[in-house]
């Protein structure tokens, strides 16, 4: 229970990166590179500075922070400049597929196949994000954002899969966000993107760095080596659902149909890939 219960909150925390993101770029508060710069090193601070406050140390020379860090900067740069072009619906969809698949892949090439449960669940679950997600209208995908978003789905995936041999979470993940800093914020200056924050912006940014990211991201790599990349992946998928349920609560957005039997899917997609059979042998 306690397992589940940390693993619903770091999905939670999760979701609110989402809320908060969209409160700040959608109100024209912030611009999105403007945005992930003060995220990552809000993050960085935040927990740099409960590391050292319970007296630990920043292992910032590991070999962990090639993947570690490289993964959280390829997942940062990716996912902000891509949604510049790709609707945001489409862009979610794309990137919870892409971890999905990735890790499911990762998962199979160790040794540890899923089960037939855990991809029938996977798959029923996925098929319940795109019936939320999937745009109205004609929207076109384009090239670029697809591929950049695409990579952050990667970038994320390894991310995670790192975080099962990360020996102090809250070490690491400090350590991620320390090193990350300096190389997502020259990569997202780099596109040109002209700097644009309110005080509301910094606050949100801020907000979703130091608590909802770094500490969601902290908690995220202390309950990872106690599930199985292909649970990881799967439990995932409720995250964009959560977080438009809290639009719906918090920001006064609609729900409808579409939004509750997608959700339902998600929900037991999950349940099916995740809970095991207790009697007969199942799939």
């Amino acid at each position: 229970m306690r397992l589940f219960l940390l693993t619903a909150l770091t999905m939670c925390a999760f979701a609110a990166n989402s809320i908060l993101n969209r409160l700040a770029i959608d109100s024209g508060s912030s611009d999105p590179a403007g945005f992930a710069i003060i995220r990552v090193l809000a993050g960085a601070l935040v927990l740099a500075a409960l590391v050292l406050l319970r007296r630990g140390h920043l292992p910032l020379r590991n070999r962990r922070r090639f993947i570690g860090a490289g993964s959280l900067s390829l997942y940062m740069i990716g996912f902000s400049i891509a949604y510049l072009t790709l609707d945001a619906g489409l862009g979610a969809l794309i990137l919870f597929a892409v971890v999905q698949i990735t890790m499911f892949a990762a998962t199979a090439l160790t040794g540890a196949k899923p089960t037939r449960r855990q991809l029938a669940g996977a798959a029923i679950a996925l098929g319940g994000l795109a019936c939320v997600l999937w745009p109205t209208g004609t929207v076109r995908a384009d090239p670029t954002g697809t591929v950049l978003m695409i990579a952050a789905g990667i970038g994320w995936a390894a991310y995670s899969l790192a975080g099962r041999s990360e020996p102090d979470a809250l070490q690491g993940t400090a350590a991620n966000f320390i090193v990350a800093l300096p190389v997502t914020a020259l990569a997202l200056m780099a596109t040109g993107a002209e700097w644009h924050m309110t005080g509301m912006g910094y606050l949100l940014a801020v907000l979703s760095g130091g608590v909802t990211s770094g500490l969601g991201y902290a908690l995220w790599y202390r309950v990872l080596p106690r599930l199985a990349p292909s649970t990881a992946a799967v439990v995932q998928l409720s995250v964009p659902v959560i977080a438009i349920a809290g639009g719906v609560v918090l920001l006064g957005e609609s729900a409808g149909v579409r939004l509750l039997v997608g959700a339902a899917l998600v929900l037991g997609g999950i349940a099916l890939a995740v809970l095991r059979r207790q009697r007969g042998k199942g799939f």
